[in-house]
């Protein structure tokens, strides 16, 4: 009751009708989290001078954040990639330690999605639909994990990734009105593929 108290001081709102807002707001976000976000379609390959990595998260996004983007809430994906090199003997070495995130804005004068990637040096791609934005969100295409000559011939490697969706960023006034919107953070698994090179 404190805490509505002190929300009442700042808003200005009597303590009954903070209640309400607060009620009518956690019914609103309890079916905005994403369920069983994973990662697919997980595949590790090389060109002549570097790893490569492609995967998807599927799952990501559900009609609330999709009303939410719409009405102009930036929200981004940030993925966490590391690949270390797997020894018998003794602790496993780090070779890499990526954080790559895809940021999406909606434009509600041109009525487009602006997409930032920032796995492709920041390019910003600019979507007609939101199917479109989706799949430039969930995706990874060919992030340059490390270069060739880190690794070794004959030795075992281990690559991890995971996905989550940062804490959607309101503007002040809301963070205390909307302090529940925490719920919509998903994180997915840490997935794993080994390797020999």
């Amino acid at each position: 009751m404190k805490i509505i108290a002190s929300f009442n001081k700042m808003l200005g709102l009597p303590v009954p009708a903070m209640l309400f807002i607060c009620w009518i707001g956690l019914l609103w976000a309890g079916p905005a989290m994403a369920e069983d976000a994973k990662l697919a379609d997980i595949v590790v390959t090389n060109t002549r001078d570097h790893l490569l990595l492609y995967f998807t998260v599927t799952d990501c996004f559900t009609e609330n954040m999709k009303k939410a983007i719409d009405n102009g809430v930036p929200t981004t994906f940030t993925f966490f990639v590391n690949l270390n090199e797997v020894r018998n003997w003794w602790w496993d070495k780090k070779i890499a330690d990526l954080k790559v995130s895809h940021e999406i804005k909606y434009d509600s004068l041109k009525k487009v999605y602006e997409v930032r990637l920032s796995s492709q040096d920041d390019k910003v791609t600019v979507a007609k639909d939101f199917e479109q934005a989706k799949r430039l969100m969930a995706e990874i295409v060919g992030l340059k994990v490390t270069e060739l000559r880190n690794l070794h011939r004959g030795d075992r490697y281990q690559i991890n990734m995971m996905a989550e969706l940062d804490t959607i960023k309101l503007p002040f006034y809301f963070h205390y009105v909307f302090f529940f919107l925490s719920l919509w953070d998903f994180e997915t698994d840490w997935y794993s593929v080994d390797f020999r090179y």
